[in-house]
């Protein structure tokens, strides 16, 4: 089976370079971290570009397969534009990201507009920009929509969102697919649904059905169980209300290296088996090929992020850990703190040696919980180095905050030597700006 770039722990251009440090895009991380300050989030254009093309390619067997990255990995204007350039539609989840990528002039009628709560404003905003899809997700929603759709005299193409009960091996907080879950309907409620499209919500237009089964996913077996509910579901729903429903969503999740003993498939098994099942499914419940979207996220962006630091100050626990700090930790990476997720680190200033120490990396965030990376095995650090932080792309930037009034770091983009900032540091006056003090308790002089 072919390797992809998503199965790597680091960027592909990383390498050490003649003045031993970390070089990744063609840029000293070093000199990048005093040219633009730390914390620092770094995006390799390389590998993102590969690990899109990866993708393309495994699903280049079944012609009808639409990618939409998952821009909740990751959404700036920048990023963008570089998935539009390379042909990827957009699953979006909120009114910021399809602002985002509108913003990025992306093709509007190749966004997916998700979620389980969307609010007046938000649908009121998808229509008027022109989103391609609604995935809709209860009830409530499939009412409101309707109503926005028919004050605009507008049909709206949508999608159900169900769960399919498939429950896969990850963390709780990112299963999604199973039974008890916040998002979709249930199998028993699809029925339900569709009576009240063809019925009642005459200014939708259902065109088939949407699952995400959760998130950095290992399993293999669970994609080919997706597929196969999916297309029972079109058969069952063709024979019973005579729709034919001709695309099938099945969301992303595909898991990535963070650490040493992380094994995930690769876009090419996954595209493999994937494509493998969706053909024996379509003779299975003898239903016409249908179009075939999905959801990467994480997999496309994480592997070509870093996140370099400035090592502050150590502190010794007598019998204990040695505890080193960063400038950085749970305000611009929560997910330590949140699903207990590990990473790996280099020193990007000092070759690697025999000679190595075990630390655990603290943040500079006033909570016990900030830790980065417990028991960390490093050459001996001291104030002023740079740590460099692997595979960070996904859900770092994208779930920070000003926790503590901290500004949020910059983002670069790297690519044959040159460094371009797409996300500019956060400064205290943007800290700021939203406050407002009534005027009775302001001093006037």
């Amino acid at each position: 089976m072919t390797n992809s770039a998503n199965q790597l722990q680091k960027p592909l251009t990383t390498k050490i370079n003649d003045a031993g440090n970390i070089e990744i895009g063609g840029c000293d991380t070093v000199e990048l971290a005093e040219k633009y300050n730390t914390p620092l989030y770094v995006i390799d254009e390389k590998t993102l570009r590969t690990i899109c093309a990866d993708y393309k390619k495994a699903f280049e067997k079944y012609p009808k397969t639409n990618i939409m990255y998952a821009s909740k990995a990751l959404c700036t204007s920048a990023i963008a534009a570089v998935l539009d350039e390379e042909g990827f539609g957009f699953d979006t989840v909120s009114g910021g990201e399809i602002y985002t990528v509108h913003n990025a002039n992306v093709d509007m009628s190749k966004v997916l507009f998700n979620g389980n709560n969307k609010s007046f404003e938000e649908l009121n905003l998808a229509l008027d920009l022109g989103v391609g899809r609604i995935s809709v997700d209860n009830f409530y929603e499939l009412a409101l929509l309707n109503t926005i759709a028919q004050s605009k005299n507008k049909i709206v193409d949508i999608l159900l969102r169900i769960t399919p009960g498939i429950e896969c091996h990850t963390h709780q907080y990112i299963q999604t697919g199973h039974l008890d879950s916040k998002f979709g309907f249930d199998l028993t409620q699809i029925d339900d649904a569709i009576e009240l499209i063809l019925n009642e919500y005459t200014n939708l237009k259902l065109h088939g059905l949407h699952a995400h089964i959760g998130s950095q996913i290992f399993e293999t077996s669970i994609y080919a169980d997706e597929v196969d509910i999916l297309c029972k579901e079109l058969s069952r729903i063709d024979d019973k209300f005579g729709l034919k429903l001709d695309e099938i969503n099945i969301g992303g999740g595909l898991g990535v290296k963070y650490t040493q003993g992380d094994n995930p498939p690769s876009t090419y098994e996954i595209g493999e088996i994937i494509i493998n099942s969706l053909h024996k499914a379509i003779e299975k419940y003898n239903i016409d090929p249908p179009s075939l979207f999905l959801e990467p996220g994480r997999s496309i962006i994480s592997t070509a992020g870093i996140t370099l630091y400035t090592i502050g100050s150590s502190k010794q626990v007598p019998h204990g850990k040695k505890y080193v700090s960063i400038d950085g930790g749970m305000a611009d990476n929560p997910r330590p703190s949140l699903y207990q997720a590990k990473y790996y680190a280099q020193i990007a200033n000092k070759k690697e040696t025999d000679e190595l120490e075990l630390v655990t990396i603290g943040g500079r965030f006033c909570e016990s919980g900030d830790i980065l990376i417990e028991n960390a095995q490093l050459p001996k650090l001291d104030e002023g180095d740079i740590l460099c932080v692997y595979n960070t792309g996904a859900y770092n930037y994208s779930m920070a905050s000003n926790y503590n009034r901290v500004e949020k770091p910059a983002i670069v983009l790297v690519n044959n030597g040159q460094s371009e900032v797409i996300v500019k540091r956060e400064t205290l006056d943007d800290l700021i700006r939203c406050d407002v003090i009534p005027d009775r308790l302001k001093k006037y002089e």
